[in-house]
């Protein structure tokens, strides 16, 4: 059946229960299904049906136009008031802009002439700009905010005018405190610093780790191949390990080789502080450069050193370096005097020059810094098992076959 043969209301009950076929449907065409929907009132008598009757003409009209129930409930409110359905379309062109193009072109002028200071300084010579020089063109742009601002720098006419280009900014991490250790005479609290062994040909060398423990001075040099997650954290459990004096403090510059989260989770396990290099405070990291300044830079020099020579090095630091630097070479440690403004100055005494492991042992209370399973009679036998200059003249011949066997295998691969 057709639509028009709809004429009462059991016809439109029968109709939307499916028993008949649809064999008409409401075109696309708004005007058109207005116009429809609005015979259909007018055929059924719409106003002098009961509520059940006008049920059935509004499932009837939202089965056949697709229109919504809130849609045809405005739609038949309009017809109840007018007598007819007329379609009221307002073509919006969206909100009216306030900064136009003009505007635009006027702020990328300005940071470009200005070299795009921050949004306060451009706010403030766009008011300068009309209030004081009564440049009227600026009128619009001396009322912008700080915020609108930067999106106009967002936006395309900005882009197509002028582009900007900013350096990637810095995140500032969380790890560790940024302070300098206070040790206050305790052994343990050691500096950290990495050596680089020159480049040759955009090849890397090998990577000294240098730590020194403040107040003894005791120190522990590690090589690796590379300061990667693979090579270092190894390296760092060995060399904390390699330490006579439990560990508590951990002090390193701002380098992401020890800035790092499995760093961080390592000496939390161990329960060591971790601090880090403040800003701008050169002294903070001071005693680890200069250990390598007099150990590891006066021992292997600035040259290049393949990577694939850290094992051999590493050997070498352990059996020969660090027993020699902890228990035969003398060093100054100074005393600290206040004077009467209250500054304070550090003096070197001859008579406090002593080896970092005799200064361990002179220290208050030193046995109770030990590790678990050392004594000072272990130490001792270490400590004296050879003179000073049986112990460097060991550490010049060992050096010298290091050397040689580097140096030998580079020319013969040259």
């Amino acid at each position: 059946m057709k639509l028009e043969d709809l004429t009462t209301i059991d016809q439109l009950t029968h109709f939307l229960s499916g028993t008949q076929a649809v064999a008409f449907s409401v075109t696309n065409d708004k005007d058109a299904c207005y116009r429809w929907i609005q015979q259909a009132l007018v055929k059924f008598r719409y106003l002098t049906l009961n509520r059940q009757g006008k049920g059935v003409v509004i499932r009837y009209l939202i089965k056949v136009s697709g229109y919504s129930r809130q849609q045809l409930t405005r739609l038949i409110a309009q017809y109840r008031k007018t007598g007819r359905l007329q379609r009221r379309q307002r073509a919006v062109s969206g909100f009216k802009r306030k900064y136009t193009e003009k505007d635009v072109r006027l702020l990328a002028a300005m940071d470009e002439r200005h070299d795009t200071p921050c949004g306060h300084a451009i706010k403030k010579l766009c008011e300068r700009a009309y209030g004081v020089y009564g440049e009227t063109e600026y009128k619009t742009l001396s009322a912008i905010s700080v915020s609108h601002l930067y999106n106009l720098r967002k936006s395309t006419t900005y882009s197509r005018h002028r582009r900007h280009f900013e350096k990637t900014r810095s995140k500032p991490s969380t790890l560790g405190e940024r302070r300098k250790p206070q040790p206050n005479g305790m052994a343990g609290y050691i500096r950290i610093d990495t050596v680089h062994q020159g480049d040759l040909d955009k090849q890397k060398g090998v990577y000294h780790i240098n730590a020194v423990d403040e107040v003894t001075q005791f120190e522990v040099v590690y090589t690796v191949e590379k300061i990667s997650e693979r090579y270092l954290m190894p390296a760092l459990e060995q060399l904390l390990d390699a330490f006579p004096f439990s560990l508590l403090g951990f002090h390193s510059d701002n380098g992401s080789e020890y800035i790092n989260k499995r760093v961080a989770d390592l000496l939390r396990k161990l329960l060591i502080e971790f601090t880090k290099s403040r800003s701008r405070q050169s002294n903070d990291n001071a005693l680890a450069e200069s250990k390598n300044a007099s150990v590891v830079r006066k021992l292997f020099g600035y040259s290049h050193i393949p990577q694939r020579w850290a094992p051999l090095i590493n050997a070498f630091n352990q059996q020969h370096l660090t027993p020699y630097v902890n228990f035969h070479r003398p060093c100054f440690f100074p005393e600290t005097k206040v004077d009467d403004k209250g500054k304070q100055r550090k003096i070197y005494r001859y008579e406090n020059m002593m080896t970092p492991y005799d200064k361990f042992k002179s220290l208050p209370g030193a046995e109770d810094y030990l590790k678990p399973g050392a004594s000072f009679e272990i130490l001792d036998k270490v400590a004296h098992q050879i003179s000073d200059n049986q112990a460097a003249d060991q550490l010049q011949k060992a050096r010298q076959e290091l050397f040689k066997t580097i140096h030998g295998q580079a020319l013969r691969t040259g």
